[in-house]
């Protein structure tokens, strides 16, 4: 899932086995940022626990790499993914701490939205944040995210049931929020196949 879209300074690719060392690494590196929002594997044998979730058809995990270098910027998960009538799924995302706070994370969302909507052909996305989260309810509004409520005890995060605010997006509302602007051309975006580099 290379994403070369555009001039960004990202590019997608599956999380594989051959991601352990380094992801722990950032994972630990993160642990403050990350608290209390999300819970990553910080543990070789947590990280194989982990990725045995992503099937593919019903969940992917996406890395978000820096172009020229390869450097693991963050990650998003596409998850929960419904086919049917539905043609939805539930985003969950994390920058780590390196690159935090460089764009990274809005440009890498952007691949993954043009993905989402494009390749896998998906009518809705939604994610469940935390009210207490400001960066990320500010990352998916810029990206066309629209507030839909809140969700009574729906996750459970550190240590106890969570009130997240639901956001969502439909596909082809507000096209300029995914491809960057309305003269951007449409270029196709696909995901390298497992082990490629950024």
């Amino acid at each position: 899932m290379a994403g070369r879209e555009g001039s960004s300074r990202v590019a997608l690719r599956p999380l594989t086995r051959h991601d352990q060392d380094e992801f722990v690494e950032l994972v630990r590196a993160s642990a403050d940022l990350h608290h209390p929002w999300m819970s990553l594997p910080a543990t070789p044998e947590a990280f194989q626990s982990y990725l045995g979730r992503f099937d593919h058809a019903t969940a992917q995990s996406l890395l978000i790499c820096v172009r020229g270098t390869g450097a693991i910027a963050g990650l998003v998960n596409i998850n929960s993914i419904i086919r049917g009538r539905l043609q939805s799924a539930s985003l969950g995302y994390a920058a780590f701490t390196p690159a935090a706070g460089r764009g990274y994370m809005s440009e890498g969302l952007r691949l993954v939205l043009h993905y989402a909507f494009e390749q896998l052909r998906l009518h809705r996305l939604e994610a469940q944040i935390q009210p207490g989260n400001h960066a990320s309810l500010k990352l998916v509004e810029r990206l066309g995210f629209r507030k839909e409520g809140f969700s009574p005890e729906l996750l459970f995060i550190d240590g106890g049931w969570a009130r997240p605010r639901t956001v969502g997006r439909h596909r082809g509302h507000d096209r300029h929020h995914v491809m960057g602007s309305a003269s951007d051309p449409a270029r196709p975006l696909t995901v390298p196949p497992a082990g490629s580099a950024c």
